[in-house]
């Protein structure tokens, strides 16, 4: 599934854009080394998260889907399923769920709840990621 342009402000377009984890890391996890490191840890959390069995969406924001050469890191947002229970999760896998202990270890800020807590449901909850500081809006991508 390719991924839209740029905008003129580096973004990807507004909208949730649907791509292959090796199609991200194809378009997003190349250049300085600095990008490809955050590339690999984008790579490690979606492989840990998913060996859980219980990942409904995983959805990439932030500096590292854009036009940026040197992202500052990765900022993920994971929708689990309402059967995922954390305490059931054991090793590197946990780390994923301890915001704090995740932007240590992994350099990412990674957020996440249950399809159940998902405030006017999973697909507004997925587009709130879209809206940045500024109030502004700009493209996320969701790996599928």
């Amino acid at each position: 599934m390719p991924l839209p342009d740029f905008t003129t402000t580096g973004d990807l377009p507004e909208g949730v854009h649907q791509s292959s984890v090796e199609d991200v890391m194809k378009r997003f996890g190349v250049g300085s080394s600095q990008r490809q490191q955050v590339a690999e840890r984008v790579r490690r959390i979606y492989a840990l998260t998913n060996s859980t069995g219980h990942l409904a969406r995983f959805i990439i924001f932030g500096s590292f889907i854009t036009d940026k050469s040197s992202p500052n890191d990765a900022d993920v947002f994971l929708l689990m399923e309402n059967t995922f229970d954390m305490s059931q999760v054991t090793g590197e896998a946990a780390i994923v769920f301890d915001h704090p202990a995740a932007q240590s270890y992994f350099g990412a800020s990674i957020f996440w709840v249950r399809k159940l807590a998902a405030l006017g449901g999973e697909d507004a909850t997925v587009a709130h990621w879209q809206i940045k500081r500024d109030g502004n809006r700009r493209g996320i991508v969701e790996v599928v």
